[in-house]
């Protein structure tokens, strides 16, 4: 059974930072491409950002700079570094293990204030 676990949303003021995390289980974590997207209300969910299994890196163009992703294959998390946080990323964030079937987490809140 696949399980991907978000945790560090939060509520936190514009400018400022969070740490996201997701714990993958019941998948060869090392060989998936791993992503995160978002979603605000009202709105469709968006990437953000991605990594491959050769950690070729991707980004949204709306949080290049400000977001950093990266992954531990030994632990089997990906994380999502927020920096300069804006109210416009105010979302939930969902991870993603690409493939044919792709697997969602739960999702994290994440709101910032003006």
């Amino acid at each position: 059974q696949v399980q991907l676990v978000e945790s560090g949303g939060g509520l936190v003021q514009a400018g400022g930072s969070l740490r996201l995390s997701c714990a993958a289980s019941g998948i060869i974590f090392r060989l998936n491409k791993m992503g995160w997207y978002r979603q605000a209300p009202g709105k469709q969910r968006e990437f953000v950002a991605s990594i491959t299994s050769g950690d070729s890196i991707n980004y949204a163009d709306s949080v290049k700079g400000r977001l950093t992703i990266s992954r531990d294959n030994r632990k089997n998390t990906v994380s999502l570094q927020m920096n300069s946080l804006k109210p416009e990323d105010t979302a939930v964030y969902y991870c993603n293990a690409d493939g044919p079937s792709p697997y969602w987490g739960q999702g994290t809140q994440v709101t910032v204030s003006s």
